[in-house]
């Protein structure tokens, strides 16, 4: 009939699997960013900015693949409590929208090939052989690309959006294309053009987003506390860009205002005296730090103490 209106799309029923071994070693290893909102990430820059087609996260919108760190293998004091916070995080923000499952880690001695200092080019089989701590995670792949199958299988999606460059995962998105009509999505967890993306599975992707910027990331953390069950979880302090700086402002600002949780909130807060910037997005650099210690030695000055 003339002058019918073309029928609106409707949305791709969208759920998100990420490894997360993948995601911290591309995106978040060394950057204040690891206190990561997956859910405002993907909902609101990743899916937005990338799928060609209109896109609804299921009410189950994110499978988290992860292990728990070991100890005996942990590279700070404070890893295996950090990543613990930050789960518990996810899971009292996101109790019904965020999944996590959980492979582990293996840790066994393994002999290894040390390469020849004279002559670099010999063959492995020729080299010397040493003692060595082989650290393996372990069926978080094999977790994510059978969730990804069985719930293409099964109808439950429309689109699934795989958040790695691990080629392992190649063999479940080529049964996807191969049995279902679902859309695969490729997102490679990595910082723009330092990472290329796997080309096999490029190949099998309907699109590909090839990588997840600095902004995007800061613009999706978690909120500092989270409220919920017997106590508050907190973001962990070590996760801060300077924790050294973090620390110097904190021992002085909690002399003036009485405990941490005070000095935090007087962080967090704008200031006039500092052009109205927040003070804890000033103690990324020596600089910034800086002018919060002279902010405060000001404020001591005019105030002193009884």
């Amino acid at each position: 009939m003339a002058g019918a209106m073309a029928p609106v799309p409707v949305p791709l029923r969208t759920r998100v699997y990420i490894d997360g071994y993948n995601l911290y070693y591309g995106c978040l290893k060394g950057t204040p960013y690891k206190w990561l909102d997956l859910m405002t990430l993907f909902e609101r820059h990743i899916l937005p900015s990338s799928a060609p087609e209109a896109s609804e996260l299921l009410p189950l919108s994110i499978k988290f693949f992860t292990a728990k760190i070991l100890e005996q293998a942990a590279k700070a004091l404070d890893s295996v409590s950090s990543q613990a916070r930050y789960h518990t995080a996810l899971r009292k923000l996101y109790h019904e929208r965020i999944e996590l499952i959980e492979g582990y880690y293996s840790l066994t001695q393994s002999k290894a090939r040390l390469v020849d200092k004279v002559e670099p080019n010999m063959w492995a089989r020729d080299c010397a052989q040493t003692l060595v701590w082989k650290l393996e995670e372990k069926q978080s792949d094999v977790n994510l690309a059978l969730q990804a199958y069985h719930d293409a299988s099964t109808g439950a999606v429309d689109q699934v959006v795989m958040v790695t460059n691990d080629t392992d995962i190649a063999p479940a998105l080529q049964m996807i294309r191969t049995h279902t009509a679902v859309k695969v999505g490729l997102v490679v967890p990595a910082k723009p053009k330092l990472r290329e993306p796997n080309t096999d599975l490029v190949q099998l992707a309907h699109w590909t987003r090839s990588h997840i910027t600095d902004q995007e990331l800061a613009s999706a953390q978690l909120p500092r506390v989270i409220v919920g069950g017997k106590s508050p979880t907190i973001k962990p302090e070590s996760w801060y860009a300077r924790p050294d700086l973090l620390e110097q402002v904190l021992v002085r600002a909690v002399a003036i205002v009485g405990s941490r949780g005070k000095a935090f909130k007087w962080l967090e807060t704008p200031n006039s005296y500092l052009h109205n910037l927040v003070p804890i997005d000033l103690l990324d650099t020596d600089a910034g730090a800086a002018q919060v210690l002279a902010y405060i030695s000001d404020y001591e000055r005019d105030h002193p103490s009884p």
